[in-house]
């Protein structure tokens, strides 16, 4: 057997016992998982690979469901503070308010590929814990500030640390579950939006009925939101896993089986080392880009977050009337984020044409609040209501992208690309809501209904580019470049052995390896 080619600092090394020439490879050039993978013998059963999901869903799928559903309660506590009283208390103008929305995203927007490097090179759930911690400690010092400066502080830190957390979901997600399971368990923890939504519009009602002297409901929503995200933070540092390599909940031998179940992504669990060439690929795939175009366009009727309770309440109902109608928000989401997931998992490759069809119900939404009589507030109240249901489309994106990105370096690379995309998208958009366009905000709305009619469009352009490639790769002869390679494992009995690595362990990229198929 010859070697077809070489790999990294790979170097080549006879292996007399079985008369064969290979490529012997550096430790830190392969996958974190290579070892286990490679001292796995035995064919992992159906059965026993079912038994491991089950083992992953129930550790770490409760643990993602709850810090989501708190971090997107936290980010919405600003748009429930706006009827609770802090645009009084804290004197702010609607420039100022808008500004507290941008500096969140901004700040995100600056750090967040420093985070991905850091979620590369630390352990991901201490290094979330650190910045879940943090967070929760800004979010109770919003309860201090008194001015604008003061909440313009607390909100650029919490963006800074908000940064670690999608990005963090998506290598954790990609380390633990199948393509398809993704698809699925990306829906579930991004659906506590949702419920985040509900339980915080049921907070904002309970602190409006809190008669404190000298602390306002705002305040009170403030440290409440801010003490539980602490607590999550000290359950994430004990509880949450780095990676099927080292979860604690795993013996050492369904740590091997988690990786070899994995196996089919072709993407591997991770590899702690940057590699400048898997950067470099990641800037020049044209892919990398239409999923970014995507993510900001789509998250320019994010600025809603922070709007909606203010424009319901422009509807002419009243401040107690306005936060619970906000609970419904929340149900619209769950439903729809569940339901698209289910499809997209259960139909092969209908991720595109899923995430399209979701966009409908919103470009008729804008509809309606764009030419409804003002006076009709249940119609107007509606159509805000159907603007929430292509949030399915973005959460199909997330999983999608991870999917479709092979090699460590350049799945945070471009994990990092799309969320700075997501910020650019969500730090500009609060700016459309100015004073001058109240009460009918027909500017922004104008624009919000173009974003929604070129998202589904980016989606099945994004679709066929990747169909296109999979039947070039089709056509293409064998590719057996990276067959030969080899490294040192440590068998159950203590013996030193090489065993070859299968190619999905390699830290190749999707564009390196030829047999990496994308799905669609």
């Amino acid at each position: 057997m010859s070697t077809k080619g070489s790999f990294g600092d790979s170097d080549e090394k006879n292996v007399v016992d079985v008369g064969v020439t290979h490529v012997a490879v550096a430790d830190k050039e392969v996958d974190t998982a290579a070892q286990l993978a490679a001292a796995l013998d035995e064919e992992l059963s159906p059965e026993e690979a079912n038994r491991i999901r089950k083992k992953i869903d129930w550790h770490v799928l409760p643990l993602m469901c709850t810090l989501y559903w708190v971090q997107f309660m936290d980010k919405t506590t600003l748009g429930s503070s706006a009827i609770l009283g802090i645009r009084t208390a804290t004197h702010l103008t609607t420039n100022q308010y808008n500004w507290l929305g941008t500096i969140f995203y901004l700040s995100y927007l600056v750090f967040e590929y420093p985070q991905n490097l850091a979620l590369q090179r630390f352990p991901v759930g201490k290094w979330m814990s650190a910045n879940i911690f943090v967070w929760g400690v800004a979010l109770c010092s919003h309860a201090a500030c008194k001015s604008f400066g003061g909440l313009f502080a607390v909100r650029l830190i919490l963006g800074m640390c908000e940064g670690s957390i999608t990005a963090g979901f998506l290598i954790v997600s990609s380390m633990f579950y199948t393509r398809k399971e993704q698809t699925l368990r990306v829906g579930y923890w991004f659906l506590m939006n949702g419920t985040a939504q509900i339980i915080s519009g049921f907070l904002s009602f309970g602190t409006l009925h809190i008669k404190t002297k000298n602390f306002e409901p705002w305040q009170w929503l403030m440290v409440i939101t801010g003490g539980l995200t602490i607590i999550v933070a000290v359950l994430y540092w004990f509880l949450f896993p780095d990676s099927p390599t080292n979860a604690w909940f795993l013996t050492q031998d369904e740590r091997a089986k988690a990786v070899k179940r994995i196996q089919e992504n072709q993407t591997g669990v991770e590899n702690k080392h940057f590699k400048i060439e898997q950067f470099y690929e990641a800037l020049t795939d044209p892919k990398t880009w239409l999923f970014a175009l995507f993510s900001a366009l789509d998250n320019i009727p994010n600025s809603l977050t922070n709007q909606r309770q203010i424009i319901v309440s422009s509807f002419g109902f009243t401040n107690l009337q306005t936060t619970l109608l906000g609970c419904v928000d929340g149900v619209i989401e769950i439903v729809t984020i569940f339901t698209g997931v289910q499809l997209a998992a259960r139909y092969k490759d209908s991720r595109a044409y899923v995430g399209a069809i979701y966009f409908v119900p919103n470009i008729l939404g804008v509809l309606l609040i764009n030419f409804l009589p003002w006076s009709d507030k249940v119609g107007l109240l509606f159509g805000q209501w159907l603007t929430g249901v292509g949030t399915t489309g973005f959460v199909l994106s997330l999983s999608w992208l991870s999917s479709v990105t092979a090699g460590h370096t350049k799945r945070v690379t471009v994990n990092a690309i799309m969320l700075i995309a997501y910020c650019v998208g969500n730090a500009s958009a609060p700016f459309m809501w100015q004073a001058k366009y109240r009460p009918r905000n027909h500017v922004p709305w104008i624009i919000i209904g173009i974003s929604y009619v070129i998202c589904p469009l980016l989606l099945l352009v994004i679709r066929a580019l990747l169909a296109r490639e999979n039947k070039k790769r089709d056509a293409e002869p064998v590719d057996d470049k990276y067959e030969d390679f080899y490294i040192e494992v440590v068998l159950p009995d203590g013996t030193r052995t090489e065993r070859r690595v299968d190619k999905e362990f390699l830290d190749l990229t999707d564009v390196q390896n030829r047999d990496f198929r994308y799905v669609l």
